[in-house]
Order: C-alpha cells, then structure tokens, then sequence
C-alpha cells in the first residue's frame, strides 16, 4: 500500500467532517464530478458512487469514529475503484492525516496520491 502524510493546520474533527461530507468531495477530490451516496450506516455514508470524466466506480466505506480512520474498497468497477484508507490524528492544534492505498490501474502513483492529499489539506484550510 502506498501511504502519504501531510500536516494540516485544522484540528481532527474539522479534517473529519470534511472526509465524510460527500457534498464536498468534488471540491477537493481532482477530476471528480460527481459523487452519490447509495446506502447509510449509523448516520455515515456506507456506499458511494463516484463519476469521473472517463469512467465510475462505487465504493464501500467502513469508519472508525475514536480513531477517525476511514477504510474503503470498491464494489463496482473494481479496475477504476481503489482500495484505501485515510486516519486523522491531532498533534497539538494541527492533524496528521494519513493517506494510503492500494496501487491500481488508476491514481497508482505516490504523485497523484499526493496530489490529492494536497487538494484535501487546501480545502480543509479554507
């Protein structure tokens, strides 16, 4: 699995709630048009369909509340989908927020990884 890290200067929770607000994933997610929440689970999405210019997938998302670790497969469209994770730890008033997943067909490069944590640490901070 190939993992990134940034230190952002917003706290935890604030990282959190953006993560889990599928409104806002086309807001810092690069390339994405438009995302679709399927299914909820104890109030948390737990099936998301996402399109892209090119092509769609759908993932399924399992959360850890205490850790603010978020964890996800694909369901459909398993060759554009990832496997992954995302964690949000504080450090003092900033969060580390580690990215990681699994080298694909798509986004399988550390770059495009860290693209795209780039993009999240930008739009958290607004």
């Amino acid at each position: 699995m190939q993992t990134v890290t940034a230190l952002v200067p917003r706290s935890a929770d604030a990282c959190w709630q953006l993560f889990i607000d599928v409104g806002q994933l086309a807001s810092w997610v690069p390339g994405l048009r438009s995302a679709q929440i399927l299914t909820l689970e104890r109030g948390l999405p737990a099936e998301i369909h996402f399109e892209l210019e090119s092509y769609a997938y759908t993932l399924v998302y399992s959360y850890d509340r205490v850790a603010r670790e978020v964890r996800w497969q694909p369901k459909i469209g398993k060759h554009e989908g990832v496997t992954g994770f995302v964690k949000f730890e504080a450090e003092d008033d900033h969060t580390r927020v580690t990215y990681g997943i699994e080298p694909g067909r798509l986004r399988t490069t550390e770059e495009d990884l860290q693209r795209l944590v780039d993009a999240f640490a930008r739009r958290v901070q607004r």
